[in-house]
C-alpha cells in the first residue's frame, strides 16, 4: 500500500480475511479502518459508520464555508458534531412483520462569528443542501459485482 495510488473517483478498500483492519486509498490519500477492540477489532482506525459520518460532517461544513464566503458573511468557524443510531419506526406500515428499526443521523452544528439569526437560520438551510447530505437521503442504487482476478 505504501506509495500506491489510484485515478480520482476510485476509493480502494482491502484487508485481511483474519481481522477487522481495512487499509484505506482514495486518490494519494491513505488511511486505515477498523472496528473496536471490544467487538473484535484492533482500533487502528475509525469505524466505517465514523467514517460516513466524517464525510457528512465535512461535506456540511465546507458547504456552509463556501456559500458563507461567497455572500461574505463574517462567519470564522463550522463545526459539526455527528451521531449515528438505530431507532424503532413508530409509523410504519410494515412493522406487524418484522421489527423495524430506521437509521438515525443526529447532526448539531455550530457556527462561530458574528452572524444574525437570519444568516444563521439561512446556514442551517444550506447544510441540508451538501451533497453528501443529498446522496444520504435520496434513493440509493448500490451495483456489486465480482472483480476479475489479475
Amino acid at each position: 500500500m505504501q506509495g500506491e495510488t489510484h485515478a480520482p473517483g476510485i476509493v480502494v478498500v482491502r484487508g485481511a480475511a483474519t481481522g477487522f483492519a481495512q487499509e484505506l486509498i482514495a486518490g494519494s490519500h491513505q488511511g486505515v479502518s477498523d472496528e473496536p477492540a471490544s467487538v473484535g477489532g484492533t482500533d487502528r482506525g475509525p469505524t466505517p459508520y465514523d467514517l460516513l459520518l466524517a464525510g457528512l460532517g465535512s461535506c456540511t461544513s465546507m458547504t456552509i464555508a463556501m456559500y458563507a464566503r461567497r455572500k461574505q458573511w463574517p462567519l470564522e468557524r463550522v463545526t459539526v458534531r455527528l451521531r449515528h443510531s438505530r431507532v424503532h419506526a413508530e409509523d410504519c406500515a410494515a412493522c406487524e412483520k418484522r421489527p423495524a428499526k430506521l437509521t438515525l443521523i443526529e447532526r448539531d452544528i455550530e457556527l462561530e462569528g458574528s452572524l444574525d439569526d437570519e444568516q444563521r437560520e439561512r446556514l442551517l438551510e444550506i447544510a441540508n443542501r451538501c451533497p453528501v447530505h443529498r446522496t444520504l437521503t435520496s434513493q440509493i442504487d448500490i451495483r456489486t459485482r465480482l472483480a476479475q482476478r489479475p
